[in-house]
């Protein structure tokens, strides 16, 4: 069964930083696209970040760029995501999910994930 668990959202001040853990099991990281994806109420998710652990690569979405990095533990099968310079508007619950590898260029999009964990609640306070 996999199963994906989300740690470390919480409060904190614009310009503060928070790092996500994301614990999975039930499959190998070798196969899987892994990423993070947040939702705000009333708007659509938003794959922000992304990674295929097999090969390190990697997507951002622009607005997180520079101040967002994702990793992975692949012998822990851990993901995180490290977020630096927070703004008021990355305030939204980040769910980490997980789906087969579809391209570098597919990782943006929702739909390819299958996977998901519970969500943890990120809050920015200006």
């Amino acid at each position: 069964e996999v199963q994906l668990v989300e740690s470390g959202g919480g409060l904190v001040q614009a310009g503060g930083s928070l790092r996500l853990s994301c614990a999975a099991s039930g499959f190998s990281f070798d196969d899987y696209a892994i990423g993070w994806i947040r939702q705000v109420p009333g708007k659509e998710r938003e794959v922000v970040s992304s990674i295929t652990p097999r090969n390190g690569r990697t997507y951002y979405a622009d607005s997180v760029k520079g101040r967002f990095t994702i990793s992975s533990d692949n012998a822990e099968n851990t993901l995180y995501l490290q977020m630096n310079n927070l703004k008021p508007e990355d305030t939204a619950v980040y769910f980490c999910a997980a789906g087969a590898d579809p391209g570098t260029y597919y990782l943006k999009f929702v739909n390819i994930y299958d996977y998901w964990g519970q969500g943890t609640q990120v809050t920015v306070s200006s």
